[in-house]
């Protein structure tokens, strides 16, 4: 269902709100709107927003002038314009302070940038992919979030499910995640049938990310040969 939406989607040029627990794919389906989009030739660009400082992230996506604060020594072109003619990733868009979000509104309204410490604004072709882990309609009831700015980006709204919801697919993951890692051995190695089991039958509280470290401990403690439940540390008892 995801990869049909993701097929219509990218078809548009209009913004894409993804939400969806931490670990879910929300970035890989973002690359899938870009790479199946008439924009596949340009960039992809992905900021984390809740890594990056407010007062980093405005200049860091808006860019700035010579001399616009301390530290601006050279001239920088900001995120934004660099996406040109592509699609920017504002992952975990939610952290962002309130200030910043309505910056980015007016970009998204205007399709112009103006970067710090300069005059005019510069016109940007850009493609606008959201993410958050977060609910945001609550964020924005909790007045957290722009209103206005939730609207702009849920265009197209997207959501990941988490792995319990779907155990049908932790197989298939599990041999692209094998296939991924196992380039140090002869040849990937089988699961047996009680390691099928015993991963389809965890909860995967992390997704696809702890499903990711378990099966990278199977792959070490197996030496590349058959994995067994034994092979598969998942919960505390595991280790013992």
């Amino acid at each position: 269902q995801v990869r049909v939406l993701i097929d219509k989607v990218s078809r548009s040029m209009a913004p894409v709100l993804i939400t969806g627990e931490s670990g879910t794919g929300k970035e890989l389906v973002a690359r899938a709107i870009h790479d199946t989009s008439n924009r596949a030739r340009g960039p992809f660009i992905a900021v984390n927003c809740a890594a990056v400082p407010d007062t980093m992230l405005e200049a860091l996506l808006f860019g700035y002038e010579k001399g616009a604060f301390t530290g601006a020594h050279t001239p920088n072109k900001g995120i934004f314009r660099a996406a040109d003619g592509g699609t920017l990733l504002l992952d975990e868009v939610s952290e962002m302070a309130l200030p910043l979000q309505a910056k980015l509104l007016r970009v998204l309204q205007e399709k112009e940038v103006t970067p710090l410490g300069a005059a005019k604004s510069m016109p940007v072709d850009v493609r606008v992919i959201a993410t958050s882990n977060r609910l945001m309609m609550d964020e924005v009831k909790a007045g957290r979030f722009r209103e206005d700015l939730y609207y702009r980006l849920n265009v197209f709204p997207l959501t990941t499910r988490s792995l319990s919801e779907r155990p049908g697919d932790i197989l298939p993951i599990a041999i692209s995640l094998l296939s991924k890692h196992a380039g140090g051995f002869a040849k990937m190695p089988d699961i047996s049938i009680d390691a099928i089991e015993k991963l389809e039958a965890y909860q995967w509280p992390g997704n696809v990310r702890e499903l990711e470290n378990v099966l990278q401990r199977a792959l070490g403690l197996s030496s590349g040969e058959t994995i067994t439940s034994d092979h598969l540390m998942i919960e505390m008892e595991d280790f013992v």
